[in-house]
């Protein structure tokens, strides 16, 4: 496409990014608190074999969500400015929401002729796979209207229902387990509760009753709906596979106790740092929608966000793996879960390039060829399904994350090797180089200050890292030229 050079447009955008970053935030890190808070809980209320079954089922879940839900609030976000635009945002949303409903009735149907595949593919029992299917429809509303708060640019309500609904899970999840003794089945009686008054909220949050009508279920809507959130589904299934179906692989080869590893060090690593680095994307997205609806270059500020991403995440993520052990201890771990420590240095690092593409894939989503992140995720997933069989039986747990760092470098290697031409990701060469010249003092400062004179605790060591890391990147970006991104 032929880009308008609007300056003033992008400013504005850019400047609004920041805003509404400040407004997500809240959400966020209170979020990633949540997150944070929630293992310690679990592993100290629940035994390993508990703890791994809810990994199992929260896997399950989201493997049903990926096929059945989470493309349609996908696609609500993408196309909702061009609707909007239209004048035809009732027709779209109520198209929307027909779309939701009937891909839920088609699950339940396959379910009930599926129903040994699945169990026996899971390895969970009956009760669980029921529950599972009844928690997914306040799941996916709840993503539906999650998605259409972000198009609508609603960060206030969408930092308020966040926090409500995180926190309710807990505070539920802690009280049925005490009371109700039906151990993983507690947590997700909870979850469902939790989310289900959440949608309550949503729907008026939203004003969704405002714009649903009786859908007249147009091919010009369903179209490019479809044709859009076929692949991103069929992606998300790839990236399943790639970060989640070790837990079944796991429970395969092993036991619910080593998916329980697994399922800490995911908690750990991905759900905290997943969370919190995703304030700038939650933020971005949808204002770059936008400017590329109205023909503004959106590269330089992709590029740009790009690179405080990775200012914010390269030293986090570094010290994290250099305390994996410490890591689990200042998360209050209990002991019986502390050999997940072995999977935190793979699992934080996979989790970076993980966001990355984020960045580097959006072009296919603003071209509407989300089939290339599909294919790309299918073969970064078949790449972790394999390391994950061959590795697991030869060096136990530590094949899952070597397997898992593999596969999302594999993805995101490939996501910055295709590119589409006039949306190819621009590269903040200035921030890239300040970033990693910054790591060579840094090291040798631990090498040399923490290890050979190791004096200090671990918590005091991690914030010295980081302090000394970012002084000595402020340092080397001011004596270095600013980049055509920057300009």
């Amino acid at each position: 496409m032929e880009y308008i050079e609007n300056k003033k447009e992008a400013n504005v955008q850019t400047l609004g990014i920041f805003k509404d970053m400040l407004k997500y935030s809240p959400s966020k890190i209170i979020g990633m608190v949540g997150n944070a808070i929630v293992i310690p809980i679990y592993t100290n209320l629940l035994l390993p074999e508990q703890y791994g079954l809810y990994s199992l089922s929260i896997a399950f879940l989201s493997f049903l969500c990926i096929i059945f839900s989470d493309w349609v609030g996908l696609s609500g976000l993408r196309f909702f400015r061009q609707a909007q635009l239209a004048d035809d945002l009732s027709e779209y949303l109520s198209t929307l929401v027909s779309i939701l409903g009937i891909n839920l009735f088609t699950m339940f149907v396959l379910a009930f002729f599926m129903q040994n595949p699945l169990v026996t593919f899971f390895k969970i029992s009956p009760v669980y796979f029921y529950a599972v299917l009844i928690l997914i429809i306040p799941v996916a509303i709840r993503a539906l209207l999650f998605q259409l708060l972000r198009a609508q640019i609603k960060p206030a309500s969408y930092t308020f229902s966040t926090i409500l609904n995180q926190f309710m899970t807990i505070g539920m999840s802690i009280l049925f387990i005490k009371v109700l003794h039906l151990g993983a089945m507690s947590m997700l009686l909870a979850m469902g509760l939790s989310i289900t008054i959440t949608d309550i909220i949503l729907m008026f949050q939203s004003n969704i009753f405002k714009f649903f009508k009786k859908p007249n279920l147009s091919w010009s809507i369903i179209f490019p709906i479809i044709l859009y959130g076929f692949p991103l589904a069929a992606s998300s299934l790839s990236g399943w596979i790639i970060n989640q179906s070790n837990k079944v692989v796991m429970n395969s080869i092993k036991s619910f106790t080593e998916v329980a590893y697994v399922g800490v060090a995911y908690g750990a690593t991905m759900s905290i740092l997943m969370t919190i680095f995703s304030i700038i994307t939650v933020a971005a997205i949808p204002r770059i929608y936008r400017m590329f609806e109205a023909k503004i270059d959106v590269r330089p500020i992709v590029a740009r966000f790009t690179g405080y991403f990775l200012l914010a995440a390269l030293p986090i993520v570094s010290v994290m793996a250099l305390y994996p052990h410490d890591v689990l201890v200042m998360l209050n771990t209990n002991a019986k879960f502390m050999n997940a420590a072995t999977l935190v240095p793979y699992f934080v690092f996979g989790t970076m390039f993980l966001c990355l593409t984020d960045y580097t894939t959006l072009q296919y989503h603003l071209a509407n060829k989300t089939w290339i992140t599909f294919i790309i995720k299918l073969l970064s997933g078949i790449t972790n399904v394999l390391l994950t069989l061959y590795l697991v039986p030869i060096i136990g747990l530590k094949g899952v994350g070597i397997a898992m760092l593999t596969s999302n470098f594999v993805f995101f290697f490939l996501s910055m090797t295709i590119r589409l031409p006039k949306l190819s990701m621009l590269f903040p060469r200035r921030q890239f180089a300040c970033l990693f010249l910054s790591i060579i003092p840094a090291g040798a400062l631990y090498y040399w200050g923490f290890r050979v004179c190791d004096k200090l605790s671990a918590g005091i060591e991690m914030l010295l890292l980081l302090i000394s890391y970012y002084l000595i990147y402020i340092i080397i970006h001011k004596f270095t030229k600013p980049d055509n991104v920057e300009s």
